[in-house]
């Protein structure tokens, strides 16, 4: 119970000072330390000094591994000799991660050196309540300036900025979405493989509607579950979930959850729920499922794993031959959207604020670093000068069978409008989706889930006016 009360009052904290008004593959509840004792970047450590009381363990409070191995991969060598980094993990369901972080935050002044968070990461869902608070810095106090984030696409700076304009978030990654779908059951239904022919299948949600039929008719299904679609209509909407404090409901979600009771009565879907291990399963070997609608995260970070028939954990590897990895292709869909995307911020109080610099200097402004996270990790990195060179180069998708789709995500990470977030989307989100998952079984009636739905950020978010 202490846990729950003292973020709560974190919250309460941080709602109190708004101006105004994101994937999540989970781990265990952990700590892990990762480094090298070279140190090919040793200011840090020779200002401190052999005679610092400053704390030489920095700490980065993340819900899953991505930036973890970004951070091996790119980073730890360059940390400096008698530093440790220590990954400190939570899982998000639940809403355990903010809990956990929320919890650390308010013991930040008294938290011993190497106890005091340096570093956290947040999600496009819920980075209002962080960068509208005294929890963050802005990263110009630890050196990072507008010519190393000159870049990077606006949004991602934007949506990471406060009410004054100070900047106290920073991303390596954009999170365009496209529709990637299976090569092998496109040339069963479609007659074809190819991406631009794909494309006039479901060019719009008419197209993919009459596309879902016939997949249905072959035998497949068009999406996997309930929630596959929700993130092309949920930052399509026209305006925030909350305004002022009271809950509106958009009548883009509205659509969704028309056109997901639909597809479940029809056979188009099978029933999934999202990350369970049946939606996973579809992406595999024996899947029927034709595709995804999914950011370069997921293509990397989701599905590539989830393709194989021989698992990394028993020694098989991401290639073409294992399993049904390279039997998948890009397309843009019925329309753009974005799906998520983490921020790091800096937590006011740390005492290792220049490693905590150079590490986002070099993993999210770094022309060189980030253009190797492209063409190793398949992401989509926030960088405009590197994402316009590869999407004009021989750069291929080994799991999008040789195909370069680095334009088509370009394109759409141009039109992303962050504008209409709002700092409860994760949980009203996730209630929404969950409240629904008993109309689309049929178990309750529209109304009844609506009702269960309200009730739940009611519990969840007392400020908030349900009309």
């Amino acid at each position: 119970m202490r846990k729950k009360v003292v973020s709560g009052l974190l919250c309460a904290a941080m709602a109190a000072s708004l101006i105004g008004g994101c994937s999540s593959k989970s781990a265990q509840n952990t700590q892990s330390q990762s480094g090298t004792p070279e140190a090919t970047s040793k200011e840090a450590a020779e200002e401190k000094g052999a005679g610092s009381t400053e704390g030489k363990v920095v700490n980065i409070y993340v819900w899953n591994d991505e930036f973890k191995t970004r951070y091996e991969d790119y980073y730890a060598s360059k940390l400096p000799a008698g530093y440790t980094v220590n990954f400190i993990t939570t899982p998000s369901e639940n809403n355990a991660y903010q809990n956990a972080l929320d919890e650390a935050l308010l013991n930040q002044a008294n938290a011993k050196a190497d106890d005091k968070v340096d570093m956290f990461l947040v999600e496009a869902d819920y980075i209002l309540k962080y960068v509208n608070s005294d929890s963050t810095i802005d990263l110009k106090d630890i050196g990072i300036t507008d010519q190393d984030m000159s870049k990077q696409y606006n949004y991602t700076k934007e949506i990471a900025q406060d009410g004054s304009g100070a900047q106290k978030g920073i991303s390596w990654q954009g999170c365009p979405g496209l529709y990637i779908y299976r090569r092998s059951i496109a040339k069963a239904v479609l007659g074809t493989d190819d991406p631009a022919e794909v494309q006039k299948a479901i060019n719009d949600w008419d197209s993919f509607d009459k596309t879902a039929e016939k997949m249905k008719e072959k035998g497949y299904f068009m999406v996997s579950g309930f929630d596959d679609t929700y993130r092309t209509f949920s930052n399509n909407v026209s305006a925030p979930w909350v305004d002022g404090n009271k809950v509106v409901i958009d009548p883009n979600i509205e659509k969704w959850v028309e056109q997901t009771k639909d597809y479940t009565d029809k056979g188009y879907n099978q029933k999934t729920i999202l990350w369970a291990a049946e939606w996973a399963a579809g992406q595999g070997p024996e899947g029927k499922v034709f595709g995804y609608f999914m950011p370069a995260w997921g293509v990397d970070f989701v599905m590539a794993g989830n393709s194989l028939e021989k698992a990394e954990a028993d020694g098989g590897k991401q290639e073409v031959g294992n399993g049904c990895y390279g039997d998948w292709a890009a397309t843009i869909g019925p329309e753009s959207y974005n799906w998520g995307g983490t921020w790091i911020c800096a937590a006011n109080g740390t005492d290792n604020g220049d490693i905590v610099a150079d590490i986002m200097r070099t993993i999210c402004c770094d022309d060189a670093t980030m253009k190797k996270i492209v063409e190793e990790k398949n992401d989509f990195v926030n960088n405009k000068t590197v994402m316009e060179e590869l999407a004009k180069s021989d750069y291929k998708s080994q799991f999008l069978g040789g195909q370069n789709p680095l334009q088509m995500y370009c394109d759409a990470a141009a039109k992303i409008d962050m504008s209409k977030i709002s700092p409860y989307d994760q949980g009203l989100n996730e209630e929404l989706q969950t409240a629904m998952h008993d109309y689309f079984n049929g178990t309750v009636d529209k109304d009844t889930a609506m009702k269960n739905f309200y009730t739940a950020i009611s519990e969840k978010y007392p400020d908030l006016k349900i009309e």
